[in-house]
């Protein structure tokens, strides 16, 4: 085990060499991909450190039972040896975890953007409550949140709503979350007491810079409008909304939430850049997995994932076949007791196919 971890200890010693030079330093861009890569590595060398001192320890205390004649000495020996052996199983468990191919955008801050789909106002309703879930679920978590653009329903909730979500592996994190969220209870709008489904979408996608998407402004369509719905009375009374439509795929994004037309459209060019990214990744990853196995992390967006059956208070995860009876806590914004057992099957197939190779 300890020679796959070599190679990466090595690329650590690189990094960390590579941080001193003063022609990396006053790189800010450059300096800011080494030290992401540094803190990515370091985690590497930690465990490399401490499962090197581990079998040292052992090789030890093999010796002193070996050579020792003192009973009580050789006892303490055997006694650390065998403590000494669970860590080592401990800490093989924690290198293959950490030998598993990281997604290159784990670490990205996402665009999170939830749908109302089918059931009318109760799908709008019901998106609402996903968006404060995640809300809830962000805060939680230490991630920041901003509202990109939304679109109200009738009756409550929304029809659409755009946020950005930053933080440490936000994207490795939410990324579980993409699929359409099913929801069966009586809605608010219904007058006989009859339970009904419903569903909104969401779709996680890793933010990107400009340097990962080329677009030609060429093929920008740019439109401003007043702003509506919630957000004060500024909104009714200047053009600060922008919509920008890409013509050769006809994306079009929005954004209205922000007082000033600069800002909305720097926001905007960003949610399209994301969405053009995406779908370009979509396609290649696509091409890639078609013959493996899907894993849990990268489901199709129009597939049934989770169902939230309130009559029942549960909560069903449809990829791992995860029932929890926890559905005031889980919409109350305690998500990991689904994304951490999404996370571990997810970890448990990569390694079988690790195996498998």
């Amino acid at each position: 085990m300890l020679k796959k971890l070599e190679p990466i200890v090595i690329k650590f010693e690189e990094v960390k060499q590579k941080l001193s030079d003063p022609s990396i330093t006053s790189n800010i861009e450059e300096y800011t991909k080494l030290s992401k890569e540094y803190k990515d590595l370091e985690d590497v060398k930690k465990i490399y450190d401490r499962y090197k001192n581990v079998l040292e320890n052992i090789e030890a205390n093999k010796e002193i039972i070996k050579t020792e004649t003192d009973p009580e000495f050789k006892d303490m020996a055997k006694s650390d040896l065998g403590d000494l052996n669970k860590e080592l199983d401990s800490l093989e468990e924690e290198v293959k975890v950490l030998l598993i191919p990281k997604d290159p955008e784990d670490g990205k801050d996402v665009m999170l953007e939830i749908r109302g789909g089918t059931g009318g106002d109760e799908a709008s309703i019901f998106a609402g409550d996903l968006y404060n879930m995640y809300l809830s679920y962000c805060e939680k978590k230490g991630f920041s949140t901003e509202l990109i653009s939304s679109t109200e329903g009738s009756k409550g909730g929304y029809k659409e709503v755009v946020l950005n979500v930053k933080g440490k592996n936000v994207y490795g994190t939410l990324k579980y979350e993409s699929g359409v969220h099913r929801v069966q209870r009586v809605p608010k709008t219904e007058s006989q007491g009859r339970v009904h489904t419903s569903a909104a979408s969401v779709a996680v996608l890793p933010e990107v810079d400009e340097v990962d998407v080329n677009i030609n402004p060429a093929d920008l369509k740019i439109d401003t409008y007043r702003a509506s719905g919630a957000g004060g009375q500024h909104v009714n009374k200047t053009e600060s909304a922008v919509r920008i439509t890409h013509l050769p795929t006809n994306t079009v994004v929005e954004c209205q939430e922000g007082r000033s037309q600069l800002k909305n459209r720097v926001i905007a060019m960003g949610w399209l850049r994301t969405k053009l990214y995406d779908k370009a990744l979509a396609e290649h990853n696509e091409k890639i997995s078609a013959d493996r196995k899907v894993l849990v992390s990268s489901g199709d967006r129009s597939a049934k994932i989770r169902t939230y059956n309130y009559p029942q208070g549960r909560v069903t995860d449809h990829r791992i076949n995860l029932t929890l009876y926890h559905l005031d806590a889980i919409v109350g914004g305690d998500v990991d007791m689904v994304i951490d057992k999404l996370k571990m099957e997810d970890q448990t197939n990569k390694l079988a196919e690790m195996d498998g190779l």
